[in-house]
């Protein structure tokens, strides 16, 4: 087992960080202070490929695998986690398309969305129904060549502010539970698409999140991803990698305080002498890494899992995106207080890591959700041998 990063990884390493530096970092603060979405930044991550990270080459994408991807993502989230959150969520949006939509919809939309010239949301949630994904109400009937989309989702990244959204909707009867989930493309300008308020949140400033309602949209059934029934299916396929996504992002800026925690040690005095030479201190900072590389090393393996089709991938993420997302948001929530005071406010922006990765903990199912999943599939006999 080699845990070392290749030739072709720390490339990858090196080019995402030398973008994160440069067209990030330095803007990341006030975006946040302004909400601003970087679209302009996130395009431009494009024309890198940061916008299909795991889209196959001959449809515009970089065709890597989830390994090689999270280890880009960490690098764009040490610089800003709400915007390399966004780059996620798009390029989950984008492999859908890419793998389950019609020859001419993926011709068509794949390359555009890999270049970052066309923009993706994922629409599952409902205000209804957040863990309980399977119950949402959104409803699709079928008329002829198209399907009538009509309901609303929650808490949708990009809202307003992209042009294609896959859509996750009831085809089947009220009672047919995830058996009778469909995804669709939809195209954001669509009439009888309409936007709600953005919601006012904690961190995330740096991309909008708002309500989508859908009243009798007509849709293209052509535009109907993979076969009807399969959205569920489809869905969870998407979250798998999604959650190794959002515990990346976590990785990132869980690093990204660890380093500036440590050279403020180093830097501020107190009663004579700097703080790194309190051993308490020390030691704080020591669980803090150890904590961060355990994480690490739990997403990597996860992706590996995911990549090679293990038969407990889903597993293994639901445990990467538990453990990383809670401890990492200790790292960061410890680097704030490492740095007392100066912690708290904005200018040493330990705060907005704090704020940015508390919601890490909700996304892409709750941790509580992770425990159910990894709980459940541990209870099945000879189930544990997977874990070993």
């Amino acid at each position: 087992m080699d845990f070392a990063l290749n030739d072709d990884q720390l490339a990858y390493r090196e080019a995402a960080k030398a973008f994160a530096d440069k067209a990030m970092a330095p803007y990341a603060s006030q975006w946040d202070v302004d909400h601003t979405f970087p679209v302009d930044v996130i395009r431009e991550g494009g024309d890198l490929g940061f916008c299909g990270l795991y889209t196959p080459v001959d449809l515009g994408g970089l065709g890597l695998s989830r390994l090689d991807t999270s280890i880009i993502v960490e690098e764009l989230a040490a610089a800003c986690p709400s915007t390399a959150a966004f780059f996620t969520i798009h390029n989950m949006a984008t492999w859908m398309v890419a793998n389950f939509s019609t020859d001419g919809v993926r011709a068509s939309l794949t390359p555009r969305m890999a270049s970052g010239e066309l923009l993706g949301s994922y629409c599952l949630t409902e205000p209804g129904s957040g863990s309980d994904a399977g119950s949402l109400k959104t409803k699709a009937v079928r008329e002829g060549d198209e399907y009538i989309l009509s309901g609303s989702k929650a808490f949708i990244s990009g809202a307003g502010a992209t042009q294609i959204l896959v859509v996750m909707a009831r085809t089947g009867a009220a009672d047919s539970g995830t058996n009778g989930i469909s995804a669709f493309v939809v195209p954001a300008d669509s009439h009888g698409v309409h936007y709600g308020k953005l919601e006012h949140k904690m961190g995330w400033h740096s991309q909008p999140t708002g309500q989508i309602s859908f009243d009798e949209v007509r849709v293209p059934a052509a535009n109907l991803l993979g076969q009807e029934g399969e959205g569920f299916r489809i869905a969870m396929k998407g979250l798998d990698g999604g959650r190794l996504n959002i515990a990346t992002c976590s990785l990132g800026g869980a690093q990204a305080t660890l380093e500036r925690a440590r050279d403020y040690l180093h830097d501020r005095e107190q009663f004579g002498k700097p703080l790194a030479t309190f051993q308490a201190l020390q030691f704080r900072l020591a669980d803090m890494a150890t904590n961060l590389v355990a994480a690490r090393q739990m997403v990597r393996l996860g992706a590996w899992k995911l990549d090679n089709g293990d038969p407990e991938a889903t597993l293994h993420c639901a445990m990467a995106k538990r453990f990383a997302t809670d401890a990492c948001f200790d790292v960061c929530n410890e680097a704030l207080q490492l740095h007392g005071g100066y912690g708290y406010i904005r200018e040493y922006a330990i705060e907005k890591y704090v704020r940015d990765l508390r919601v890490h903990q909700i996304l892409e199912g709750t941790n509580e959700v992770m425990r159910l999943i990894i709980a459940r599939r541990l209870l099945l006999e000879g189930v544990a041998e997977a874990i070993r």
